[in-house]
């Protein structure tokens, strides 16, 4: 993979910006960089940002100061005529969401700290959606959905989405799925709001412009009772991706390209704005992919302008009106990245890390023992339509049991439904059939995190896996039945280059959860700010 340079440049801006493409620069070698690990200066520095279409005036008053999108939008949350980074504001909520491995330890707080009888602070403004420990016989999975059902009728919340029947997802009309995606589905994810959520790729929803972020239980149960968190402003770091992009290309490899240029820790705590011709090129769901996976460089939230194709998908999403905002043109950004996007190549992330990236063909001689298409990554309509473009292309038989999970019952729909262009009138489920692929599950999140051993697609022995996931996640037996001598090791792509990889390992990679005796739920454990989980001592860990 060439190494990254940086590109002739007006020298007022020349300090902090890059080319990241890969063709040979013909800047001069003064400005040469390391393949994949320069370190961000941490200067701010004034760099003009490229015309958006359909820009709209800003709507915090008077700007005495330039904004990022993040800035302005938490300058009105926070009623603020401007902000800067590092200042810590009191922002109002648009959106909460939780969950069932979440929700039960964020009610318990809310109850604690509140009161038994207390009351939310807008029982419209929150959103309830169970999707982590859903299909399973395990009573104490099943409790914690039952925590959120009893809380839900008690405080008459308007949007939670119930599942009572396990045995048919479909027999249960108010369930979704996945949260990140059922919260695009449903009409929660709108421009210019703040949406928070007790789950670390809650800012997917920052492919609406919408300020989207991941919280804890803590910071949850505060938000149930008041309404507002304090929050610090993030400073931004632009990320301009131009050129046509390649058929061949997905937004997963667009995201794993950054992630290994600026490292799994790169981005923490700063939001990541992308811009540029090629993400204004990308459908709604590819863009999610783009922000789903900003955690995975430590970033606060991931924020893509909208457009043309944001203000479509909403037409049949909501009725209630938003107000984007846009960067100002002399808007400060900690750091520019710029990417050719035409000369990129499909890449996948090998273990133990998404910022360990390769080159697909550079993997496709190593061994797999499964493959796994699912959760908020990798799990939208459009994945399991690249998945099954692969398969109708090389005529052939998968050689290792090859999991499919729908996000949402959406989605489920549509892999039963839509037509997958040039089939022949062929389905999503039908090519996968043909290919010898398991079923599509119920929608859910799957083996991604875990859960009881009867979880679909959850690994309850030693091998390798080939996953369209975020976190390289997928899990063997925890707890005091914990096997520390398992090879699990994922390596994860994008949906179309994953029948080309075949990857083994040695080691142990998993995700553990603990059951709480004292409140009946499940937690994960030892996690990080960021959302990733910490190695634990004695019991199964995740290792990132």
């Amino acid at each position: 993979m060439a190494s990254s340079t940086i590109a002739p440049t007006p020298i007022s801006f020349i300090l902090n910006k890059k080319d990241l493409g890969f063709s040979a620069s013909s800047a001069p070698s003064l400005f040469s960089i390391p393949k994949c690990r320069r370190t961000v200066s941490k200067k701010i520095c004034s760099v003009m940002a490229p015309q958006q279409s359909e820009r709209r005036p800003s709507t915090t008053g008077s700007v005495k100061t330039a904004m990022t999108m993040t800035e302005k939008i938490l300058a009105r949350a926070s009623e603020k005529p401007q902000l800067s980074p590092g200042e810590n504001v009191w922002v109002n909520v648009d959106i909460l969401m939780t969950h069932d491995v979440c929700g039960p330890g964020s009610i318990g707080i809310f109850k604690k700290e509140f009161g038994e009888n207390a009351k939310v602070w807008d029982r419209e403004k929150i959103v309830i959606i169970p999707d982590h420990y859903i299909f399973t016989s395990d009573e104490r999975a099943n409790r914690n959905v039952d925590i959120l059902r009893d809380f839900c009728m008690e405080q008459n919340i308007k949007y939670f989405y119930d599942i009572k029947d396990l045995g048919n997802f479909k027999a249960n009309p108010d369930y979704k799925g996945v949260c990140h995606i059922a919260l695009a589905q449903e009409g929660h994810c709108r421009p210019g709001e703040v949406l928070l959520g007790t789950d670390s790729h809650t800012c997917t929803a920052g492919a609406f412009g919408q300020f989207a972020t991941g919280i804890g239980n803590t910071d949850a149960g505060f938000v149930l009772g008041a309404g507002k968190l304090l929050l610090k402003v993030p400073p931004t770091l632009r990320f301009v991706m131009d050129g046509e992009m390649p058929s061949y290309l997905l937004a997963k490899d667009l995201i794993l390209q950054i992630i290994g240029e600026i490292s799994v820790s790169g981005a923490t705590y700063k939001s990541m704005e992308f811009v540029g011709t090629t993400v204004e090129s990308l459908t709604m769901e590819e863009r999610m992919t783009l922000c789903n996976m900003v955690v995975e460089a430590g970033g606060k939230n991931g924020v893509v302008p909208p457009d043309s194709t944001t203000y479509k998908y909403l037409e049949d999403k909501t009725s209630l009106a938003y107000e984007p905002v846009y960067s100002d043109e002399q808007a400060r950004f900690l750091s520019e990245y710029r990417f050719d996007v035409s000369k990129m190549e499909p890449l996948v992330a090998k273990p133990h890390s998404p910022d360990n990236r390769a080159l697909a063909r550079e993997c496709k001689d190593v061994k797999i023992d499964r493959v796994y298409i699912g959760s908020c990554t990798g799990g939208k309509t459009e994945d399991f339509m690249a998945a099954a473009k692969v398969f109708l292309a090389s005529g052939k038989k998968v050689k290792v049991p090859t999991f499919l999970v729908p996000a949402t019952q959406k989605v489920w729909m549509d892999v039963y439904g839509l037509e997958v262009p040039g089939s022949g009138g062929k389905t999503c489920s039908q090519i996968f059939e043909e290919a010898g692929c398991d079923t599509p599950a119920s929608p859910s999140c799957g083996a991604c995190l875990g859960g009881p051993k009867d979880t679909y697609a959850r690994m309850n022995e030693p091998m390798a896996s080939l996953c369209v996931n975020n976190k390289q996640k997928l899990p063997w037996p925890n707890g005091t039945q914990g096997r520390p001598d398992i090879s699990c090791f994922p390596i994860y792509c994008s949906s179309i280059c994953f029948d080309r990889l075949r990857y083994r390992s040695q080691g142990v990679l998993a995700v553990g959860y603990k059951y709480h005796k004292s409140v009946g739920y499940f937690v994960p454990y030892q996690r990080r700010s960021n959302g990733r989980a910490e190695k634990h001592n004695g019991s199964c860990c995740l290792d990132v």
